[in-house]
């Protein structure tokens, strides 16, 4: 398994503890926002500021090395995950989950007309209600708040 410093390496990013760190819990935890990020990151290297999360989350997306997803409404989530897949939204609470897709090298949805554009990636989210958020509505509790 190829290490965060080498794949930082590999992209031309220099080499810093924040980063390895940001890497390292995106490769166990999934969809997590900036400052579930940053405190995950102080707890493994002492201290980072948000700002600094935002930035090197920032250089790692441009990167390739992680996938910004944007959610209306709801913090920005960032994931590793590089295979072809869809999110399934809360609309209520903001979670997200992942949908695996059924082409190989995505993007899953087939376009007639592409009018030119050489499509590289498809970002389709299905937005819905949770099953949490499903049972509050019901019971005539409001939806969990966003994270």
């Amino acid at each position: 398994m190829t290490t965060a410093s080498t794949l930082l390496r590999e992209q031309g990013l220099r080499v810093t503890a924040a980063r390895v760190a940001a890497l390292d819990v995106l490769d166990t935890a999934a969809h997590l926002s900036t400052d579930e990020i940053a405190t995950a990151v102080r707890e493994r290297i002492g201290s980072v500021s948000v700002q600094a999360t935002y930035h090197l989350l920032d250089a790692l997306t441009a990167a390739g090395l992680v996938h910004r997803v944007d959610l209306a409404g709801f913090p920005a989530r960032y994931e590793r995950r590089a295979t072809a897949h869809h999110h399934l939204a809360c609309r209520g609470c903001g979670h997200l989950v992942d949908v695996d897709c059924s082409a190989e090298d995505g993007p899953c949805v087939h376009l007639a007309d592409r009018q030119g554009f050489a499509v590289e990636r498809a970002e389709v989210i299905f937005w819905g209600l949770c099953p949490q958020c499903r049972t509050d509505t019901a019971t005539g509790r409001e939806p969990a708040a966003a994270p």
